[in-house]
Parts: structure tokens; C-alpha cells; sequence
């Protein structure tokens, strides 16, 4: 049995399976720093150590070995599965007859990174700037299309002393499509430990990178709050209707709406001029969403307002206008259809900032 193991990307992140594999095989491959890491595991085995660049030796020394009728680990850093050995040996399992393997998974690097940096991850794109094995236009398109589609980056093997070209190429893709403030979180292994930052997009340098490094880049909808990164995922957050709301709200469904700005308001403005009035109270109150501003009044559970002039645009007062009727037709279903209320602002949020990219 050869069996591809993950161990995580420390051996205290290892999961109990890997553990228990490692312990019953006979014979333990790779690369010779993951052997460091888990040296105190392999008393009694057989150890084989190999260099950078020797993958597929690897892979077949596995298959000997396991062809004498040994058990065989052949061990990867974080993930098997994701640029690593798990890929290498399947480029052979038609090579050979009567091969059984497994592949034993592990918590991979963006895993790792993610936790150490909050909760950046929703939908994501791992991609490596390798151009070794992989073409740079190749690597250049899924970056871009990976923003167009709003995920989250992740960049595994950002730079080497070597190969730079790949990270200039990614910085002037996100400079192009992504707002200059968008966060990044860095996250680099050391000898002493992970060390993490989050910074803006317009802040990341290369020399900030290395191939030690992951980057997670965020989304349209990613933020910053106490020192964690976050992207919401868009959870409606119970909250009664106030009765202001409750009253604009029965006069906006009988047609007695002001358009535009409404400079007769004693209030106005209450945000910037020129600011949209349609929607003087919000209809996706409350949204949660930090990324255009609102924010939480600690400790006392109120979400405040007062920094976000989303909702008074004209290009999202129109883009909402569209299809609030359709959902929108009573009051209660403010609360009721809040959570299509919320997809709704969602789809306006990123149809602008889409279009203010082209």
C-alpha cells in the first residue's frame, strides 16, 4: 500500500489520520525539510530523502518499495492534493498494474493561512505563480477571471530570488481590476513561526514575498476589523422593524416616493451632496456588511450607518429599483424577505464595482 500523506503545514496541525498512516508504514518519503519536521515520527523506518525538483523520483522509489511488499508513506507539506505529491503520482498510476493507494489529506497552507488570519475565505481561487510547469499567460488569465468572478485569491509560490516575473505580472492584474484599499493578507513561514500582516492592495511590495509565502487577496466585499480579515458571506441579522422605517416604508409601497436628492429635507444631507434620497431609511437594514461602511456600535448592538453612503448612489438606487418591487410588497417583508433582500444588494454591490472596473 503506498499511501500519500499530508502533514499539514506544522507537524502540531497534522490531523489524527496522517498520524496513525505515518506510524504504520514501513518505509517514509520526501522531501528532506518535510522529513525534518516529523523526524521524532520515523524511529525505525526506513527513510528516503530527496531534493527540490525530484517529485517523480519520489514517486517511483514509492512504487518499488511498495512493489517488495512494504507499507509506503510518501508525505507532503500541507495538502497532497494541492501542488503536491498526490498530482506527481497520478501522472504514474497508469505507468504500472496492481498499484493501491490512498491519498490521506491534510490542512493545507491557505487552510493554515486563513485561520491565522481570520475569516477571509468565501468563495476562492487558489493559484500558484509558478510559471515553471505552467505557462504565464495561463497563469495571468486565471487571476483576472478570478476577480472578475468576485473569489478570493490565494497565491501559493508568489516569488523566488529567480522568478519575479509572475508577481509583477499579478500586481499590475490587480492594480487593474481591484480597488487600491482591497486587503491582503500576508502570511509567511519562518523558523520561529508563521508571521501574518494585512495590508491594502496599493502597500504590497515584493519584497514582502517569498516562495514561503502565502498571499490571500480579498474580494469586492472583504474588510478589515479589529486587525482580522473578513469577507461576509451575507447573513440576515434579525432586527425589528423601527417604526420610521415601518412608516416611510408604507408610503413607498403606495407610490409616495422622492426620487433623487430632496434638498427640501431639513436633514439634507445627511450623508454628501449630491446624495440620492429614494431610500431614506435602508431597505437591507440591517446589513452587517462593513465594506461600504457601516459599522457596529460596540456593546451596544446597534448597526450604525452613519459612514456608508451606499445606499443614497444613483447607480445602486437604480440598479436596486429594478427588482426591489418584485420583492418587496408589504412592510414585513422587510423582515420576511430578508435574506433575498440582501442577495439583492449583493448583486447591485458587485454589477457596480464591475462595471467600474471595465
Amino acid at each position: 500500500m503506498i499511501s500519500i500523506v499530508g502533514i499539514g503545514p506544522t507537524k502540531d496541525d497534522m490531523t489524527i489520520r496522517a498520524l496513525a498512516t505515518i506510524k504504520k508504514a514501513e518505509v517514509v518519503i520526501g522531501y528532506k525539510h518535510y522529513i525534518q519536521l516529523i523526524e521524532d515520527l520515523l524511529e525505525g523506518k526506513e527513510i528516503i530523502k530527496k531534493g527540490m525538483g525530484q517529485e517523480l523520483l519520489r514517486a517511483e522509489i514509492a512504487i518499488q518499495k511498495s512493489q517488495q511488499g512494504k507499507k509506503v508513506a510518501i508525505i507532503s507539506s500541507g495538502d497532497p492534493g494541492i501542488f503536491g505529491m498526490a498530482n506527481v503520482f497520478f501522472h504514474l498510476i497508469g505507468k504500472y498494474s496492481d498499484i493501491q493507494v490512498e491519498v490521506v489529506p491534510g490542512v493545507s497552507a491557505v487552510n493554515h493561512a486563513s485561520s491565522l488570519l481570520g475569516a477571509p475565505l468565501h468563495d476562492f481561487a487558489v493559484i500558484s505563480l509558478s510559471d515553471i510547469l505552467t505557462p504565464l499567460e495561463e497563469i495571468k488569465n486565471k487571476i483576472k477571471y478570478a476577480i472578475k468572478g468576485n473569489l478570493i485569491i490565494a497565491l501559493y509560490n508568489p516569488r523566488s530570488k529567480k522568478r519575479t516575473e509572475p508577481f509583477y505580472q499579478a500586481q499590475k492584474i490587480f492594480s487593474k481590476y481591484l480597488n487600491p484599499n482591497t486587503p491582503v493578507g500576508i502570511v509567511q513561514s519562518t523558523t520561529s513561526g508563521p508571521e501574518t500582516k494585512i495590508i491594502p492592495l496599493k502597500n504590497l511590495k515584493e519584497d514582502m514575498v517569498n516562495m514561503s509565502t502565502i498571499l490571500i487577496v480579498g474580494n469586492t466585499t472583504t474588510y478589515v476589523e479589529e486587525g482580522y480579515m473578513i469577507t461576509p458571506r451575507g447573513y440576515a441579522l434579525p432586527k425589528s422593524i423601527h417604526p420610521l422605517s415601518q412608516e416611510f416604508f408604507e408610503n413607498f409601497l403606495t407610490g409616495e416616493r422622492i426620487l433623487g436628492p430632496n434638498k427640501d429635507c431639513e436633514y439634507y444631507p445627511c450623508h454628501a451632496h449630491p446624495q440620492n434620497c429614494t431610500f431614506c431609511y435602508c431597505p437591507f437594514y440591517p446589513c452587517g456588511d462593513r465594506s461600504t461602511g457601516g459599522k457596529w456600535i460596540k456593546d451596544k448592538g446597534v448597526w450604525s450607518c452613519q459612514d456608508c453612503d451606499w445606499i443614497h448612489q444613483d447607480e445602486n438606487v437604480n440598479c436596486i429599483m429594478k427588482k426591489l418591487p418584485n420583492i418587496l410588497e408589504s412592510v414585513q417583508d422587510l423582515k420576511n424577505k430578508k435574506r433575498e433582500l440582501l442577495k439583492l444588494r449583493r448583486e447591485c454591490l458587485l454589477k457596480i464595482n464591475k462595471q467600474s472596473n471595465e
